[in-house]
C-alpha cells in the first residue's frame, strides 16, 4: 500500500461584499506516479482554477500544474474516506485530505467555486480571450505552414509572369532600335552631305593657293597652314541592334535555366510531397490505433492512478516494475523504523501452556487436512537441500541459508523457498508461539495491513483473514488461512521435540470478498527444534545453554501476474529480513524471562 502523507488544515479568504470565497489552500497528498507515490503538495483553490505548489513557501516560484474547474468531475473514492479524484478530459488528479472532514471540506469548497464561476465573468472573459488568441497564433501558423507547400505551384505562375515582362522587354527594345535606326539613317545622311561640301571646297582652295614652299607669315613672324587637314568620317554611334540580340539571348538564358530549375524543384517537391503523404496516413493509422487502445484502457478504472491494476498487458516494464517496487518497500522499511523507535516494549511473558495441549490432535472439521500438512512437512519439509532436489543457494549470512527452486505455473512464479537458521537463547515453543499467536502478530510483522481471526477452531488451530500492505504497482494481496500449532515427540530418546506451525489457506463461509485485493495462496511451516548443552557443574540451564534450529518452509501462489525477475528479487531482499527482524524480536521478548520449553 502507498503511503499516506497526512493534510494539514485550510486556510479560506472571503469577499467581504459578496460573501463569495476568494481563495482556498492547504496540503494535501497528490499521487505523482508509480516510483514516488504519494507526496504533500500545497493546493489552491482560485478563480475557478485548482493549482498545486510543491510546498507553500515555493509559491512565488509557480505553481507545478493546474486545472480549470469548469468542466471538472469531483469523485469521492469508493474505499479510501480520505481520497477523492478530480478529473477534467483525460487529466486526472488522484489527491487525499488528511481525514474525512477536510476531504468533505475541499469538495463542498470547489463545488461552491464551479457555482460562483460563471462564463460570463470578467476572469471567464480574460480566459477566453486567451483562448481565442491562441487559437488564432496556430491557425495562423497552421496556415503559414500549409502556404508554405502551396509555394511550389505558384512557380509556374511566376515564370509565366516572367515571360510576360520578357516579351514587353522585347517589345520596348524593338521600338527603341526602330527609334536608334532612324536617326542612324538620318545621321548618315547628313555626313554625306557635308562630305561632299567639304570635298568641293577643298579642290577651289588648292588652285588658288600659292606653290609649295611658300608660306605665309603672320603678324607675329610665325608659319601655319592655311587650313587644318581633313577630318576623318565620324565614328558611328553604338549598335544598339546588336546589343538587343544580346539581350534577347541573355534572358533567353537565364529563363531557360529558371525553368530548369524550378522543373527540378517542382520534381522534388513532388517526391517530398509523397513523402509527406505516406507520413501523414502512418500517423493516421497511429492515431486512430492510439485512440481505440486508450479507450480500451480507459475501461478500467483509475488505468493510471494509484488504483492501477496489474497485469501481463502491463504499460511499466519489469526495470520500472522492480523499481517502483525497491522505491516502495525502502518506505515501508523507513516507517516502520520510525514507529519502532518510538515505540516503548513491554516485556511479555510467554504463557505457560501444558505440552499435550499442543500435542493433542483435535477434532475440529479440518482436523484431518493439518493432520496432512503436519505430516508432510515433517517428512519433506526437514529433508536435507541436497540430491535431486534442484535447491539453489541464494543468500548466506552466518548462520542463515536461504534455498529456492525456480517454478513456474502459467506464467505466475510459484518459486518455493526454504531457509534455516540457528538462534541462541531461545526454544523452539518460544518461537513458534510468537509465530502462531495473533496478539503479538503486529509487533513484528511489517507488511500486514490489518487481520481479523474468522474462526477459532480449537486451541492450536484458528483461522485468520488478513490483508498486506500494497507494494505499487502490484495490487494488493489478502490471504485466508488456517494457523494451527503442533507439538511433535521425538521418537528417539536422542533426539529433540520438534514444534510447528503451520499456515496453509483454507475456503471460508465468512471471508470477505475478493473484490479490492487479489487473494493469494499459501502453505507455509516454521519447524524448531531446541539443542541444549549441559551447564557446567550443578548450575541452572539458563538461556546461553539453549540453542534453537529453525527451518522455514514457504510456498506461495501472488494470485496474479508480476514479473518473475522482480517476485524473485523481492523474494531475496524480503525473507532475510524476515527472519532476522522475527528472530532478534524473540529474543528480545523471552530475554530476562523464564525459559519454555
Amino acid at each position: 500500500m502507498s503511503e499516506k502523507s497526512s493534510s494539514s488544515g485550510s486556510d479560506e479568504d472571503v469577499d467581504p461584499e459578496s460573501g463569495q470565497p476568494l481563495e482556498f489552500g492547504g496540503v494535501l497528498s497528490k499521487w505523482t506516479n508509480y516510483i514516488h507515490g504519494w507526496q504533500d503538495r500545497w493546493v489552491v483553490l482560485k478563480n475557478n482554477t485548482l493549482s498545486y505548489y510543491k510546498s507553500e513557501d515555493e509559491r512565488e516560484y509557480g505553481c507545478r500544474g493546474s486545472l480549470c474547474l469548469s468542466k471538472a468531475v469531483i469523485t469521492p473514492h469508493e474505499f479510501d474516506e480520505c481520497r477523492f479524484d478530480i478529473s477534467v478530459n483525460d487529466s486526472v488528479w488522484y489527491l487525499r485530505a488528511e481525514d474525512p472532514e477536510h476531504r468533505q471540506e475541499w469538495i463542498e469548497s470547489i463545488e461552491l467555486h464551479k457555482a460562483e464561476s460563471g462564463y460570463g465573468s470578467e476572469t471567464s472573459l480574460r480566459r477566453h480571450g486567451s483562448m481565442l488568441s491562441l487559437t488564432s497564433a496556430a491557425s495562423a501558423l497552421s496556415s503559414t505552414s500549409t502556404s508554405s507547400f502551396k509555394k511550389g505551384h505558384r512557380l509556374r505562375e511566376k515564370l509565366a509572369e516572367m515571360e510576360t515582362f520578357r516579351d514587353i522587354l522585347c517589345r520596348q527594345v524593338d521600338t527603341l532600335q526602330k527609334h536608334f535606326d532612324s536617326c542612324g539613317d538620318a545621321v548618315s545622311k547628313d555626313e554625306f552631305q557635308r562630305d561632299t561640301v567639304v570635298e568641293e571646297d577643298e579642290d577651289e582652295f588648292l588652285t588658288t593657293t600659292r606653290p609649295e614652299g611658300e608660306h605665309n607669315h603672320n603678324n607675329n613672324g610665325s608659319k601655319e597652314k592655311l587650313f587644318p587637314p581633313a577630318s576623318p568620317k565620324v565614328i558611328n554611334g553604338i549598335d544598339f541592334k546588336g546589343e538587343a540580340i544580346t539581350f534577347k539571348a541573355t534572358t533567353a538564358g537565364i529563363l531557360s535555366t529558371l525553368s530548369h530549375c524550378i522543373e527540378l524543384m517542382v520534381k522534388r517537391e513532388d517526391s517530398w510531397q509523397k513523402r509527406l503523404d505516406k507520413e501523414l496516413e502512418k500517423r493516421r493509422r497511429v492515431e486512430d490505433a492510439y485512440r481505440c487502445a486508450m479507450n480500451e484502457l480507459k475501461k478500467k478504472s483509475h488505468y493510471g492512478g494509484p488504483d492501477y491494476e496489474e497485469g501481463p498487458n502491463s504499460l511499466i516494464n519489469e526495470d520500472e516494475f522492480f523499481d517502483a517496487v525497491e522505491a516502495e518497500l525502502d518506505r515501508q522499511d523507513k516507517i516502520e523504523e520510525q514507529c519502532q523507535s518510538e515505540k516503548v516494549r513491554t516485556p511479555r511473558p510467554p504463557p505457560v501452556s501444558p505440552a499435550d495441549v499442543f500435542s493433542a490432535i483435535s477434532t475440529h472439521r479440518f482436523a484431518d487436512k493439518v493432520e496432512e500438512m503436519v505430516q508432510n512437512h515433517m517428512t519433506y519439509s526437514l529433508q536435507d537441500v541436497g540430491g535431486d532436489a534442484n535447491w539453489q543457494l541464494v543468500i548466506e549470512e552466518g548462520e542463515m541459508k536461504v534455498y529456492r527452486r525456480e517454478v513456474e505455473e502459467n506464467g505466475i512464479v510459484l518459486d518455493p523457498l526454504k531457509a534455516t537458521h540457528a538462534v541462541k537463547g531461545v526454544t523452539g515453543h518460544e518461537v513458534c508461539h510468537y509465530f502462531w499467536d495473533t496478539d503479538v502478530r503486529n509487533d513484528w510483522e511489517t507488511t500486514i495491513d490489518n487481520f481479523n481471526v474468522v474462526e477459532t477452531l480449537s486451541d492450536n488451530a484458528i483461522i485468520v483473514y488478513q490483508t498486506h500492505k500494497r507494494v505499487w504497482p502490484a495490487s494488493q494481496r489478502d490471504i485466508l488461512y488456517l494457523s494451527a500449532i503442533r507439538k511433535i515427540l521425538a521418537t528417539n530418546e536422542n533426539d529433540p521435540d520438534t514444534w510447528l506451525v503451520c499456515n496453509f489457506s483454507v475456503d471460508h463461509d465468512n471471508a470477505p470478498p475478493t473484490n479490492r485485493c487479489v487473494r493469494a495462496k499459501i502453505n507455509v511451516a516454521m519447524i524448531c527444534q531446541t539443542l541444549v548443552s549441559p551447564p557446567e557443574g550443578d548450575k541452572e540451564i539458563s538461556r546461553d545453554n539453549i540453542l534453537c534450529k529453525i527451518t522455514y518452509v514457504a510456498n506461495v501462489n501472488p494470485g496474479g501476474w508480476a514479473p518473475a525477475s522482480v517476485l524473485r528479487a523481492v523474494a531475496k531482499r524480503e525473507y532475510p529480513k524476515f527472519l532476522k527482524r522475527f528472530t532478534s524480536y524473540v529474543q528480545e521478548k523471552t530475554a530476562g524471562n523464564p525459559i519454555l520449553f
